[in-house]
């Protein structure tokens, strides 16, 4: 069964809208946890718009599944990861401008600048996971520079907008998947996927796990987080 990583930086969103220290990522962590979750997630982005240092540092406290840190491959972030040390680093690319990551690493671009960020990552014991699109040259290329894991951006598929569209992105997301798994990555898939998309990953068990966040939240302002992450886990457990 693949397991399933929460994202909780919504949390932090909606906290920081009002400027107050309500509601708290660390208590909806600990939820998300008791509920059954595998790891927790959390972006620390350069203009700290959701989670901060604070945040990252008490998660790491408290945390007791696997503490999941995403964030740019920059001197600043690589500073605080080898300080506060989570079980796995995901390198994502940033932009200050997009609402949410828009896409995956460039690894062709910016080979030389993530390949020195792996081995540093990982010199300190720190799992190192790219996030990046499903295209094989980039994911060969994540290999060739000894990351740990990739998690595939699923991102496409779940925002398309009709049946010949969806297929087709699918078919590079099951691509991606097959020769991650071929080179002995481990193979992770997140961005977008909800409740109703998540059922499409039936049969592909080159899957381990599933990085989920704007989805369970919104659920959990309805339902709880305890009951969104536990609809989440039953709907994994069937694929």
């Amino acid at each position: 069964m693949a397991q399933l990583a929460v994202n909780v930086d919504h949390v932090a969103t909606l906290r920081n809208a009002r400027g107050v220290t309500f509601p708290e990522p660390i208590a909806a962590a600990v939820a998300a946890e008791t509920a059954g979750a595998d790891g927790i997630v959390v972006h620390l982005r350069e203009d700290r718009r959701h989670i901060n240092e604070r945040d990252v540092r008490l998660l790491r406290k408290i945390v007791q599944s696997k503490l999941i840190l995403e964030m740019g491959a920059t001197s600043e972030m690589l500073g605080i990861a080898l300080d506060v040390k989570p079980d796995c680093v995901t390198l994502v690319p940033e932009k200050r401008e997009e609402l949410t990551t828009e896409g995956g690493l460039d690894l062709i671009t910016h080979e030389n600048n993530i390949r020195q960020a792996i081995a540093t990552l990982k010199n300190a014991g720190i799992a190192v996971c790219i996030f990046i699109d499903p295209d094989l040259d980039q994911i060969k290329l994540a290999h060739k520079i000894d990351a740990d894991m990739i998690e595939i951006h699923t991102g496409a598929f779940c925002d398309a907008t009709n049946d010949a569209q969806k297929q087709s992105e699918f078919s590079r997301i099951v691509d991606a998947a097959k020769i991650g798994t071929k080179l002995k990555l481990e193979v992770n898939a997140g961005h977008g996927i909800g409740y109703n998309t998540i059922q499409a990953f039936k049969g592909l068990s080159e899957i381990s796990e599933f990085s989920i966040g704007h989805s369970i939240v919104a659920r959990a302002i309805l339902t709880g987080m305890d009951q969104a992450v536990r609809d989440m886990k039953q709907l994994i457990g069937a694929l």
